[in-house]
């Protein structure tokens, strides 16, 4: 199944200006094909084998993490004197805005640098912050936060390998290998 296109060309003139302000229903409409997603893997209906794992008793969810249920933690952890996070992880960007049907987890990352991975660039901060403006533009709210998962691998192969299969599980739109899925805004907006 194909995913439908976010901006149609017949559909962009009226709900773009000039400074690329994009309308709130299809924000709102783009937020909520991607929560639809995630909330139905976040409940197992993505998963093929969800039935079995349920079952036997393990999570259908990979790696056996529920990011919706890891600590939630500002954007601007990495400034903090010191660091609650250490070590590898897989990290988390999820927004929790009121009027969304399901939280949004945005991106994946993976990092054997916990307190560190965000200190210098990072192309999602960038689509965050565009992320971010064009909401507020368009009179929606944010409540992101990002969380991490500590018990990754040490081993860089093994970690992205876990990443791999979050990031095919979730598809969060924030990921390069989602962007053509989503079609999002955001990213071609950033940097």
């Amino acid at each position: 199944m194909t995913q439908p296109a976010l901006f149609p060309l017949r559909d962009i003139t009226p709900l773009v200006n000039d400074n690329l302000h994009l309308g709130q229903p299809l924000l709102q409409d783009w937020q909520n094909r991607v929560a639809r997603h995630q909330e139905a893997a976040h409940q197992g209906q993505n998963s093929h084998q969800g039935e079995l794992w349920t079952a036997i008793g393990s999570s259908p969810l990979p790696c056996g993490i529920d990011p919706f249920q890891l600590q939630p933690q500002p954007l601007s952890f990495w400034r903090w004197p010191k660091s609650t996070n250490q070590g590898a992880a897989h990290y988390f960007v999820i927004d929790e805005a009121h009027h969304l049907l399901h939280p949004l987890l945005l991106y994946v990352g993976e990092t054997r640098q916990a307190a560190h991975r965000w200190k210098g660039s990072h192309d999602c901060k960038d689509y965050l912050a565009s992320y971010a403006e064009v909401l507020q533009r368009a009179g929606l709210t944010t409540i992101l936060s990002v969380r991490f998962w500590c018990d990754a691998p040490s081993k860089q192969k093994a970690r992205r390998d876990q990443e791999s299969q979050l990031i095919q599980y979730w598809q969060p739109p924030f990921n390069r290998e989602m962007q053509h899925r989503w079609q999002t805004p955001f990213t071609a907006l950033a940097g």
